[in-house]
């Protein structure tokens, strides 16, 4: 069997949402998949999910590689997914400051408003299916917006999804430079392969991104950002919130939400030659669930922070869909 032969009977349709925020003027895009043949839907069988701090939904979670996307995969296995850009993000709207130049205005899209973000595309959700739950899943930034709502919205979540989460940390975190920080910053999208393979050892950097992929996850950002032709040609936009909370909170010991507060089932998914968020950060972002109803770690050998565009990809989206899957509740 290969890779995708689960897809070859099954008929996936895509709809394209774009949905308004709580503020004028700004719509939030949503891109949904399900099976074609799904005319019930529950709440377990729900996903919402939501990007990191400089990639959006459609360059983490629905490049085609290998014949499928993490989306496809889930849609595939009878899952009702939603992911959301944030505002900033991909097909979502910019706010009118990242039309400037990025040193005329403070940082933008602080965690405080991706939190609110995701937490319209929810309810859009809930009210659309007529659920009182849902699903939630998030990466790296995005993990930390997912953990603080579900941290709020207990009641509103089934099961809680985390790959490679922000947690405190007492050494810089890579993605800030340092500097000065503008509205948003230029990333030059082709040039991440070098410091994307660093994080794994030399004699093993050959292999991690199988052939051509890179190639296509570098078309599919760009082809996020409209400016990247014109604008700001080869390089897509990302807003600085994220980092300056990095600075605010992360790095300065101040935990941006309280993980003990989330009661629903969590599990955390990292890989060994994560650099953004090692081992130690994992381990201490994992022994802080206290309030969770069950909590499940799995580490993927041979995966960096962006595992999920990997060679090993299938063995994140097997274990995420294994824990959605499961009926499950500790001995009483």
């Amino acid at each position: 069997m290969t890779t995708h032969d689960f897809l070859n009977d099954v008929n996936i349709v895509t709809e394209d949402l774009r949905i308004p925020s709580d503020t004028p003027g700004i719509e939030l895009y949503v891109r949904n998949k399900r099976p074609a043949s799904m005319n019930t839907f529950s709440n377990e069988k729900t996903i919402v999910m939501v990007h990191g701090a400089t990639y959006p939904i459609g360059s983490l979670y629905d490049v085609e590689l290998d014949g499928f996307t993490f989306l496809d995969y889930l849609a595939s296995h009878g899952y009702d997914v939603y992911a959301v850009d944030v505002r900033g993000y991909g097909g979502s709207t910019r706010p009118p400051e990242m039309e400037q130049p990025a040193d005329l205005n403070p940082p933008l899209v602080r965690t405080e408003t991706g939190v609110r973000d995701f937490g319209t595309a929810v309810d859009y959700v809930l009210k659309h299916r007529n659920l009182t739950k849902v699903n939630v899943l998030g990466m790296s930034w995005g993990g930390t917006v997912a953990g603080a709502y579900t941290s709020q919205n207990n009641d509103k979540v089934t099961k809680l999804t985390l790959v490679a989460p922000q947690w405190l940390s007492s050494k810089p975190v890579p993605i800030d430079t340092g500097g000065p920080l503008g509205s948003y910053r230029l990333v030059a999208v082709g040039s991440t392969k070098e410091r994307w393979l660093s994080a794994a050892p030399e004699h093993k950097r050959g292999d991690l991104i199988p052939e051509g992929w890179f190639e296509q996850w570098v078309k599919a950002t760009l082809a996020s950002d409209p400016g990247s032709l014109t604008d700001h040609p080869e390089h897509i936009r990302a807003t600085n919130g994220p980092i300056l909370d990095i600075r605010e909170y992360w790095t300065a010991g101040k935990a941006f939400y309280d993980p003990k507060e989330i009661t629903v089932p969590v599990l955390l998914v990292h890989a060994e030659w994560d650099i953004d968020v090692p081992l130690e950060l994992a381990q201490n972002f994992f022994t802080s669930l206290t309030g969770a109803a069950y909590r499940r770690w799995v580490e993927i050998g041979e995966g960096t922070h962006m595992v999920l565009l990997e060679k090993n990809r299938l063995q994140a989206f097997q274990a995420i869909r294994g824990f959605l899957d499961e009926a499950y509740a500790p001995a009483k």
